[in-house]
């Protein structure tokens, strides 16, 4: 079993358990004070992105979630080698 659990909730947030740790695009880590339980935000509407503020309740978002298989993913193309120089 993972360290880490992640549940997609109906109509709000991204709920992560466990031993994590969260980055912004240029690398910096987030500092959780320790907590092993947090929210992101999927509506948008959060003052506090990527964390979930509870905005969703009040926006009406609405998103019911169900599990299911991802198909594979598409293979990415390969690079041709370059020809040979004379």
């Amino acid at each position: 079993m993972p360290d880490t659990k992640i549940t997609v909730n109906n109509d709000g947030s991204i709920r992560i358990e466990g031993d994590f740790e969260i980055f912004d695009p240029q690398g910096n880590k987030f500092g959780l004070a320790g907590r092993k339980v947090i929210g992101l935000c999927r509506c948008g509407q959060s003052q506090n992105k990527p964390f979930c503020d509870g905005s969703h309740a009040k926006t009406g978002f609405q998103d019911k979630v169900v599990a299911r298989d991802l198909p594979a993913p598409k293979p990415k193309p390969t690079v041709p080698a370059p020809a040979p120089q004379n």
